[in-house]
């Protein structure tokens, strides 16, 4: 049975490639740095109010992050932290922008059957240079129609990329609240495809009572929930 979707959004970071677990990994090496001043728990939470604090100055991505862990091992430090730290912090902040782009198990097989049957829109948020060049080293550019780097995903957002055509399309992605509750606010269907790393600041409630809200074990299943809608 043909699905009455025709159109399809898709998230980009941890959708459709790794990158919350980079994070992981440079929060972890931030703390060993930053041990002799704060536990990590206790640091995690300073550095998540940093995060926070600047959203609107940084918007999203490693270069915030980076500033903002900078601004977090000064605070913490009461200014007293060496230059050495800040290079250190710095530099781990060059190597996650240079940082290889890995596939997420079943998007390099599903991809290009769904683009086959649907208009894929491509719909993330994040630093325009960064993300443009790591869909560029994906591999994945030409497979979508469109691609919207966007500064925050609200209902706003998807009425405007959908527009008239909302009702026939779908948004795939990983968070809750920015991929799948404004668009089912919108009026488009959401796919929710759980990663296995959550950034602190994208946690939400499922929206479970909602019909047009469904739920894939990987991106390989996509395709087959499409079809029953």
């Amino acid at each position: 049975m043909p699905s009455s979707i025709k159109i399809l959004g898709i998230d980009a970071d941890d959708t459709l490639w790794q990158n919350e677990e980079f994070f992981r990994l440079a929060q972890g090496r931030f703390a060993d740095m930053l041990t002799c001043y704060m536990p990590p728990n206790l640091l995690h939470e300073h550095l998540l109010t940093a995060e926070r604090r600047n959203l609107g100055r940084y918007g999203y991505g490693i270069k915030g992050f980076v500033l903002s862990m900078v601004e977090t091992a000064i605070n913490v430090s009461k200014a007293q932290v060496p230059a050495s730290v800040i290079h250190d912090i710095l530099r781990m902040g060059h190597e996650m922008l240079n940082h290889p782009i890995y596939l997420l198990p079943g998007v390099a097989e599903s991809l290009p059957q769904l683009a086959e049957t649907y208009k894929l829109i491509l719909i993330t948020k994040g630093d325009l240079l960064h993300q443009e060049q790591k869909l560029a080293q994906s591999g994945l550019k030409d497979f979508f129609s469109e691609v919207h780097i966007v500064s925050e995903k609200q209902t706003d957002t998807y009425s405007t990329i959908f527009g008239t055509d909302v009702q026939i399309s779908a948004m795939v992605g990983n968070s809750i609240k920015s991929d799948i509750v404004p668009a089912l606010n919108a009026g488009a269907t959401a796919i929710h495809i759980p990663a296995r790393y959550e950034w602190d600041m994208e946690q939400a409630t499922e929206p479970a009572s909602n019909p047009r809200f469904l739920k894939a074990v990987g991106f390989e299943n996509v395709q087959e929930l499409l079809t029953k809608i």
